[in-house]
């Protein structure tokens, strides 16, 4: 098995989980953070696909998904084109509010769809392309695709237990 075959599996695997932490949420469900200042599960979705979004796309030189597939005024959020959540405020998490399961799961869909063809057309090389020289050392492809990888699927295991939350406080 090729690295680029085991990146594919992992982003694979992402895909999965953000689906079963959205799918069958009613808004009241995506949007409801569990305790004060937490994340709700739409906020944790989005911001995994916002930073698997930017830092991809960055990686292989493409345009973010975010911008030219009109996500960004589909989700209508009201914050900055490029913000990702990075650093986000209560009050920021807060504007990320969803209509329904299917704008996160479309919008994570398309990204996973633009990572899939960008990962099927590396090299072995193409692994030690420096993406990002201002770290010590410098980041290559392959250390910022793992990275990715591992903030999304910490990310999508806390919507999984966000999502345990709302429903046990709903029964």
């Amino acid at each position: 098995m090729h690295a680029k075959d085991i990146l594919i599996e992992g982003y694979g695997r992402i895909q999965e989980e953000v689906h079963a932490a959205v799918e069958g949420l009613e808004p009241d469900g995506l949007n409801a953070r569990p305790a004060a200042g937490a994340n709700s599960v739409a906020w944790l979705v989005w911001h995994l696909t916002r930073v698997q979004d930017d830092h991809v796309a960055d990686a292989f030189g493409l345009d973010q998904v975010w911008l030219t597939g009109g996500w960004e005024k589909r989700f209508g959020l009201g914050l900055p084109r490029r913000d990702t959540g990075y650093g986000h405020s209560s009050a920021e998490v807060g504007k990320v509010r969803v209509d329904s399961g299917d704008l996160l799961t479309g919008y994570y869909d398309a990204v996973h769809e633009q990572t899939l063809t960008a990962l099927r057309s590396l090299t072995a090389k193409d692994l030690e392309r420096v993406v990002d020289d201002r770290w010590d050392p410098p980041v290559t492809l392959a250390v910022r695709l793992v990275s990715v990888l591992s903030d999304d699927l910490q990310h999508v295991g806390q919507a999984a237990y966000a999502r345990g939350l709302v429903q046990s406080a709903d029964a």
